[in-house]
C-alpha cells in the first residue's frame, strides 16, 4: 500500500506529539518531532551565546548543528541527539520553552529546519507534528490535521508533563508562556502557525488521547482508500 505523509499542526500542549507517536506506531511509520528540532537549535544557540540579530553568527551556528533521532528501547521513545549528544530531557525544560519561539521565528533557522524535515520525509511514510508542516514543509501531505485546545486545559497538561519530569512550575507561568508562544508563532513572517485550508480541525479540549488517535486514523484510512482508488483509475 502506498505510504503517505501525515501532518499534525497546532498549538503547544494540544497532544500533538503523543498523538503523532501513537499514530506512527499504529501504522509502522516514522515519527518526526519537528518541535524538538527547534528546541535543540535553541539549546545550541543558548550554550554558544548566538545573537539572533546577527545573521553571520546564526548562519555559522546552523552549519555546526546536526540533529538526529534515535529510538531508545528502554524508554520506548525517539530521543533527540544534538551533535551526537542526547539532549532529549534538557530541551524539554522550561528555560528552553521560554526561548524557543524567539529562535524559531528567525527565517534562516526555519529554512534550515524545513530543509532537513523535507529530506526526512522524502520517502513518505512519516508522521510529523509541528507548526507549519501542512503549510510549508509538506503542503502536499495526504492527511493534514490542525489541533487546538483552550489555553487553561493546555496549561494544566503542560504542568503535568513537567511534574512527571520533576519540574515544578507555577500554572500561571506556564499559561503566560503558552500565550506568548501562540502570539509569536501566529504572527511571525516566516511560516506562521495557521490552519491549512484542507486541514481537518481537531479540538482536543475535552478529548482523550485515544479519541485523538482514532480521529487521525480515520482520516488516514479515508486518505489511503482515496489513494488506492486513484491508482486503480490510472491503470
Amino acid at each position: 500500500m502506498k505510504k503517505i505523509v501525515i501532518a499534525l499542526d497546532g498549538y503547544s500542549s494540544c497532544g500533538k506529539s503523543t498523538t503523532a507517536k501513537l499514530v506512527a506506531a499504529a501504522l509502522g511509520y516514522a515519527y518526526i518531532d519537528t518541535g524538538a528540532m527547534y528546541r535543540a537549535v535553541t539549546l545550541y544557540f543558548l550554550d554558544h551565546h548566538v545573537s539572533l540579530t546577527n545573521p553571520k553568527e546564526v548562519k555559522e551556528a546552523l552549519s555546526n548543528i546536526e540533529i538526529d533521532f534515535h529510538y531508545n528501547p528502554k524508554t520506548n521513545r525517539n530521543e533527540v541527539f544534538l551533535n551526537g549528544l542526547n539532549v532529549e530531557d534538557e530541551i524539554r525544560k522550561m528555560y528552553i520553552s521560554n526561548q524557543v519561539s524567539e529562535v524559531s521565528v528567525v527565517a534562516e533557522v526555519r529554512r534550515a529546519m524545513v530543509s532537513q524535515q523535507q529530506k526526512m520525509g522524502k520517502k513518505r511514510g512519516v508522521v510529523m507534528d509541528g507548526r507549519d508542516i501542512g503549510t510549508a514543509v509538506f503542503p502536499d501531505a495526504e492527511v493534514k490535521i490542525f489541533m487546538t485546545a483552550d489555553v487553561d486545559t493546555r496549561a494544566k497538561r503542560r504542568q503535568v508533563e513537567l511534574l512527571e519530569k520533576k519540574q515544578l512550575v507555577n500554572l500561571g507561568e506556564i499559561k503566560q508562556n503558552l500565550q506568548k508562544r501562540d502570539h509569536i508563532d501566529s504572527t511571525r513572517e516566516e511560516s506562521p502557525l495557521r490552519r491549512a485550508k484542507d486541514a481537518a480541525l481537531l479540538d482536543t479540549s475535552h478529548m482523550t488521547i485515544d479519541e485523538q488517535v482514532d480521529f487521525v486514523l480515520e482520516k488516514v484510512t479515508s486518505a489511503l482508500i482515496s489513494e488506492e482508488e486513484k491508482a486503480v483509475n490510472q491503470v
